[in-house]
Parts: structure tokens; C-alpha cells; sequence
């Protein structure tokens, strides 16, 4: 499979990357920036050079034609003021999910956050902007018949080793290496399981594998 990941220089995306080319698929990194380049092509996909702040939907398809799957893994970042967790976290992923239908890419899978849907609409806090665009952009995507999306809400992130053994559901609590969520978006955009599901995500006590998807 051609899998185009949004946000493709994000450290996730990264691991997403690594992980697909093991299994035989063909990685496409949308990126920012053309310096990122070089480390796209260590990790063995293609970059490609696509500013989703400063695009729309017709360009953007563009870059994804020929792609059999999308995944939304960008991300403005915690050092980013409330503006651009609009702009990219929800304009962003919105933007995708738009250009995916245009191009004919059904297979749409959100890397989104725990909790989004818990935000405070009167709060100018960044983590509530940041959840609200998470939970604008999720419901955006799940609008869209056209697509086969699954929305994967990962929680805290650390950068522990993968286990390969998690816990889903409506409401979860924990962190879960950001390996994990890599090789969980993996099996999901390449297997087809989990579609028209959200769910939050954790480290847990069950394989992949067998998890109820």
C-alpha cells in the first residue's frame, strides 16, 4: 500500500514510517519543510514537500493521488500559541479528510487526543483550544460518508519502549508510548480494522492483535 502521512516530520509519523516500510508498504511524508527531507529518506519513505497551513484541497489531493490510505499525525505542538492549534490540529485535519475524498483515498485514519471532547468552549487556556480543535476536526472527519476513518485518541505520550499491549475504549486512563500508537495506526490503515470507530487509547494487558476493533 501508498500511505500518505500528514505531519510526516512529527515523531510519531516518524515511527509510523519505519514501521510501514518493514512491512512492506510504501510511506509518502507530507512535510513543512524541504531540509526534513533528508531524514523522511533515512527513514526509507518519500517526502513530500506540502504546508498544510498555507495550501487547500485541490493541491492537496493532488499529492495524494495514487495513495491508497491517509493518516493525519501533524500536530502544531505544545510550544504553539492557541492560533495554530486551529489552524493545523483542526483546519488541518479537516483539510485531509477534504482532499481525501477529492482523490478518491477512502482509508482515513486520526491520530487525535484522549479526552477531546471534554473541552471548555469558554476557556482561552491552550489545552482547551488544542482540545477543542482535536474534538472540531473528529467530528468533521466522522461527517464524511464518503470516507472509511477511524480516530485513535491516544493518551499521555511518553517515549517508552513499545509493548505492544494496550487498552481501548470510550473512556481510558494512562499514557501510552508514542511506538505503540505508531504500530496500533499501522495495523489499522494497512488491516482495515476499526472503521467508522473512536476510541481512546492506553498502554494496557492486551495484544494488538486482539483487540475488539
Amino acid at each position: 500500500m501508498r500511505i500518505a502521512i500528514a505531519g510526516g516530520h512529527g515523531q510519531i509519523a516518524r515511527l509510523l514510517a519505519r514501521r510501514l516500510v518493514e512491512m512492506g508498504h510504501e510511506p509518502v511524508a507530507l512535510i513543512r519543510k524541504a531540509d526534513q527531507s533528508a531524514d523522511i529518506e533515512s527513514d526509507g519513505a518519500r517526502p513530500v514537500v506540502i504546508d498544510l497551513e498555507h495550501t487547500d484541497d485541490a493541491l492537496l489531493a493532488e499529492a495524494l493521488t495514487g495513495c491508497d490510505a491517509a493518516v493525519f499525525a501533524a500536530g502544531a505542538g505544545p510550544g504553539s500559541g492557541p492560533a495554530r492549534k486551529l489552524t493545523l490540529d483542526r483546519d488541518g485535519a479537516i483539510l485531509l479528510a477534504d482532499a481525501c475524498v477529492q482523490a478518491g483515498v477512502t482509508r482515513l485514519v486520526v491520530i487525535s487526543s484522549r479526552r477531546a471532547d471534554s473541552f471548555d468552549p469558554d476557556s482561552d487556556d491552550g489545552f482547551q483550544i488544542y482540545l477543542r480543535a482535536k474534538s472540531e476536526a473528529d467530528a468533521a472527519v466522522r461527517a464524511h460518508d464518503a470516507l472509511d476513518w477511524t480516530i485513535v485518541r491516544p493518551g499521555g505520550l511518553t517515549d517508552e519502549p513499545a509493548t505492544g499491549m494496550l487498552e481501548i475504549g470510550e473512556n481510558v486512563e494512562g499514557s501510552i508510548p508514542r511506538s505503540d500508537v505508531a504500530h496500533l495506526v499501522a495495523e489499522l490503515v494497512t488491516s482495515g480494522r476499526g472503521v467508522h470507530r473512536q476510541f481512546e487509547v492506553v498502554a494496557g494487558s492486551t495484544p494488538i492483535a486482539e483487540l475488539s476493533l
